[in-house]
């Protein structure tokens, strides 16, 4: 019902993403990127002495052009009429010059001239007001966030591959997202009764104070009564025990379940027991490693 709300809306849907004029936007970009066109780009930049990446390279000047020109075409929409338009006389706003910012991107910091109109309504999207960062800056961060680099080992890589002066204090402020994704999963609603729930662990490598240790991840599948499986929790823990699944357990019983009829488990120690004393209608299907 959501999906066919959004799309009779036009005026939610123009905010939804056109797979179709994206790829038409794709097409038409890499017909006017033809070779000649590059070649003269290139010979331009190698005559003047101007490196290809780099915050002063080609790249940089292209990214520039291209989100001040976006910035451009936002501001001819909100406006309704392009730039000396007589059909702008009279509508009670115009353009009023533009500010200077500087923003980060993949391909080093950027300053762009933003324009403004005079009753300060204009919302501009690709570089919305008060960011400081464009394209995939975020998924950068957190992309070396997961492979295990401390915020200094990002802030330092950042800065010499990119150019870009991210803060340890941003670093931090951008994996903190991460933490708060990961704290609403594992608090989530979940079913009140999965007729098969599989209780399992897994070995995997985790980075723990700059060293790499091997742990076990253990694992709650749900079995809901459609026959999908659900991953209720993962939970990693240095001992098991009574006291660890009862925990577990409980934790599930928080967050909505109130039955398993079938609970299948390799006869962990205590496991068994602190499903019974959480869930006693439960059946306990143990199975041993061969």
């Amino acid at each position: 019902m959501i999906d066919t709300a959004v799309g009779k809306d036009t005026h939610l849907s123009k905010y939804q993403p056109d797979p179709d004029a994206e790829t038409a936007a794709a097409q038409r970009l890499a017909e006017a990127l033809d070779p000649s066109a590059i070649d003269a780009l290139l010979a331009d930049a190698k005559a003047a002495g101007t490196p290809i990446d780099g915050v002063d390279g080609l790249l940089n000047q292209m990214t520039k052009a291209v989100l001040e020109r976006a910035l451009q075409t936002e501001m001819a929409h909100h406006l309704g009429y392009d730039r000396d338009d007589p059909a702008g006389a009279g509508t009670g706003n115009s353009r009023n010059g533009s500010s200077r910012k500087t923003v980060s991107t993949v391909n080093g910091p950027v300053t762009i001239a933003v324009p403004r109109d005079r009753n300060s309504e204009f919302e501009p999207r690709i570089v919305p007001k008060r960011a400081r960062r464009v394209g995939q800056i975020d998924e950068l961060v957190l992309s070396c966030y997961a492979r295990g680099m401390s915020t200094r080992d990002i802030e330092a890589h950042l800065l010499e591959v990119y150019g870009v002066k991210a803060s340890r204090e941003l670093v931090s402020n951008i994996t903190d997202v991460v933490t708060d994704e990961i704290e609403i999963w594992r608090n989530r609603p979940v079913d009140e009764v999965y007729p098969i729930v599989y209780i399992d662990g897994i070995r995997i490598k985790v980075r723990d104070k700059g060293a790499v240790t091997i742990k076990s991840a253990h694992l709650v599948i749900g079995v809901d009564v459609d026959g999908r499986k659900h991953a209720l929790g993962c939970w990693i823990a240095e001992t098991e025990g009574a006291k660890f699944w009862h925990s577990v357990l409980t934790q599930l019983r928080n967050r909505g379940l109130r039955d398993i009829l079938i609970a299948c488990c390799d006869g962990l120690a205590g496991l068994p027991d602190a499903i019974t004393s959480v869930f006693p209608d439960a059946v306990v299907q143990t199975a041993w490693p061969t």
